[in-house]
């Protein structure tokens, strides 16, 4: 097995190493990392080979992996199978919530039918899970960077803080939780990817303990922010390796910012205003993890942005859900700024952070 690029530049830190061989236990798998080499439809590619004892081909297949588990073929085809939605743009959702009187997540309900909502039960209940044993952890990462987990310091901190200070850092801890666990190997939910998977369920399981609110309200926020999610995938990118982090950790933001938003009581042009605001003040964010590894800066990210993802949601609920800026026109700033940026910006552990303290502990 060959992995290219970014793939193969920040696969160890990532565990790729571990998630494209174990599905092959006991089988043997031999993987050849190549950086250097970038094929041509994504910077996340790889090569099956099936050997034969002399090592003989017997068989390849080129794939992609493009963002959040997703899967894209040597010809360009996405898999996961037809599209549900019809809808290119987030305008032309909310024309239909106008026109019919319906909120987004009745859309999705609409769109998926009634088989969505079981499915997301189940997605929160796996995110909560993560928030109970990231909460619960302690002791370093793994790798060689030696980051001690900050999720159960922080909570304990928290009991004794008052005001904004205090749940401040409550939502701080559940984002650390869940991205300390994702950077331990252990299960987490792709919202949108591994390496922004905190963010959404922190924001969530925050809003339900301050407000009290059922399971029920929280699925049909996942509803939403899965939504605005999907439309960032479909017209930019969710993958840090084609557009760097804007396109994990913001769209996790703007995600968690419509989910609140709803949560909150914000009305449909309400809800598209915090999800834009969350994209559009992450803009131009490098990915530049250190070592490639999915800790430093990546775990503080999470917990910066579900705090932003909050403000956000205040900051459209304070409004009338009038503004300039549409959601659809900053996804599409996000993807173009995304191809402008510099390669080593954009997941390959070659730029920003990543360089910098590389080369000061070469100096040492």
């Amino acid at each position: 097995m060959s992995l290219f690029g970014s793939l193969a530049a920040t696969g160890r830190g990532h565990l790729t190493d571990r998630a494209v061989s174990e599905p092959f236990l006991p089988l043997p798998t031999e993987i050849c990392w190549r950086p250097e080499t970038v094929l041509p439809r994504h910077p996340n590619g790889l090569q099956f080979e099936a050997l034969d004892d002399d090592d003989n081909v017997l068989a390849a297949r080129v794939v992609y992996s493009v963002g959040g588990g997703a899967l894209m073929d040597a010809e360009g085809r996405a898999g996961g199978g037809p599209a549900v939605y019809p809808f290119a743009s987030l305008q032309e959702v909310l024309a239909q919530c106008d026109r019919d009187g319906l909120s987004l997540w009745e859309i999705v309900g609409q769109c998926e039918g009634e088989a969505i909502w079981p499915f997301l039960a189940d997605i929160w209940s796996t995110m909560q899970a993560t928030i109970a044993r990231g909460l619960d952890a302690e002791g370093k990462l793994p790798g060689d960077l030696n980051v001690p987990r900050k999720a159960a310091s922080y909570h304990a901190r928290a009991g004794s803080m008052a005001g904004y200070f205090g749940q401040t850092a409550l939502l701080f801890s559940y984002a650390l939780a869940v991205s300390e666990e994702n950077a331990s190997g252990r299960t987490i939910v792709t919202a949108p990817t591994c390496g922004a998977c905190g963010v959404l369920p922190s924001v969530l399981f925050f809003l339900q303990q301050q407000s009290a609110l059922s399971d029920e309200k929280v699925a049909r926020a996942l509803a939403t922010a899965g939504l605005i999610g999907n439309l960032v995938k479909r017209n930019a990118s969710i993958s840090g390796a084609e557009v760097g982090c804007q396109g994990e950790v913001g769209t996790a933001c703007a995600m968690a910012a419509a989910a609140a938003a709803q949560l909150l009581g914000g009305s449909s042009r309400q809800v598209e205003y915090a999800a834009e605001m969350g994209l559009e003040h992450h803009l131009g964010l490098t990915c530049d993890p250190i070592g490639g590894y999915v800790q430093i800066p990546c775990i503080e990210r999470n917990a910066i942005a579900a705090v932003r993802a909050v403000d956000c949601a205040a900051y459209a609920l304070l409004s009338d859900g009038r503004h300039i800026v549409s959601f659809d026109e900053v996804v599409k700033t996000m993807w173009e700024t995304g191809r402008d940026l510099n390669s080593g910006y954009r997941e390959t552990a070659a730029g920003g952070l990543a360089k910098i303290v590389r080369l000061q502990r070469d100096l040492k």
